[in-house]
């Protein structure tokens, strides 16, 4: 555990150094590490941290336990559906949990295995090497919810895997294993179960020693091609937002609590 003044305020994360320059983060709540209202709000807040604190050169990205991350909580959405408010500070943690990944100079290594949905997954793929077992499970449920693809998804995946496989997974929401995801470039690569977290220090060791200037330079001049497409990800998340007050998000979330397929509208006039 580290004591830090910079990280003892957060309750869903957690904190250790596997060695001094390197910082692991894992995300923790509960059995599934599930992205609700307190997460949500520090995943949006600790790159900007990450960031300043000249004691960190590398950061590995994980989860507490056996599971990545099982994507956010039904009471967050709700709340969101009826509270403007409340729709509003989501939508702005969405973003800035976006680009505040996006503008971290520091290089993250992401270490996935189990489940990884929702905002979990958004930080693991934005991640700067994406590492995952091969049995991960990793999903974006945005379409089966009911509401359009966006948080990373428009930002990001075309560029890893192509537009081809992009629209097959997001309209779909089929889920992409280690391997698959692997193969089709949508992550860097996949391990064992019981590598992965030596994998991911080994590289965050590496990225921790080698030259800073270069690295971070290198990271901030990739990532270009992520700012570049900041419009495409702002209308994507805008329209996700849209949707949290339509009939289909309703219909989403009820079907989800009862277990069984939605039926969604089958005609719309968009």
């Amino acid at each position: 555990m580290v004591e830090d003044v910079r990280y003892s305020h957060f309750t869903r994360l957690k904190f250790d150094r596997p060695e001094p320059a390197v910082l692991r983060v894992k995300l923790s709540n509960g059995k599934m590490n599930s992205a609700d209202k307190a997460m949500h709000a520090e995943l949006a807040e600790i790159w900007s941290i990450i960031d300043k604190d000249p004691t960190v050169n590398a950061v590995i990205l994980t989860g507490d336990g056996n599971t990545f991350s099982a994507g956010g909580d039904f009471k967050m959405i709700e709340e969101m559906v009826v509270d403007f408010e409340e729709r509003a500070r989501a939508w702005k943690e969405s973003r800035d949990i976006v680009y505040g990944i996006i503008n971290c100079s520091k290089p993250i290594v992401s270490a996935m295995r189990g489940v990884a949905v929702g905002a979990g997954l958004v930080c693991g793929l934005l991640a700067d090497i994406t590492i995952a077992s091969r049995d991960c499970r990793m999903v974006d449920g945005h379409t089966r919810l009911g509401v359009a693809a966006g948080d990373h998804a428009a930002i990001i995946w075309p560029l890893l895997c192509g537009m081809a496989k992009s629209k097959m997974y997001l309209l779909l929401c089929d889920p992409v294993s280690g391997e698959d995801a692997e193969r089709m470039g949508l992550i860097s690569m996949c391990v064992d179960d019981a590598d992965l977290d030596a994998r991911a220090e080994d590289i965050a060791g590496r990225l921790a020693h080698g030259s800073q200037s270069a690295i971070r330079w290198t990271k901030y001049s990739l990532n270009n091609w992520l700012r570049q497409a900041g419009p495409i990800f702002d209308a994507s998340l805008a329209l996700e937002y849209m949707g949290l007050v339509g009939p289909d998000l309703q219909e989403g979330l009820h079907s989800h609590l009862e277990k069984r397929k939605p039926v969604f509208a089958p005609s719309s006039t968009l």
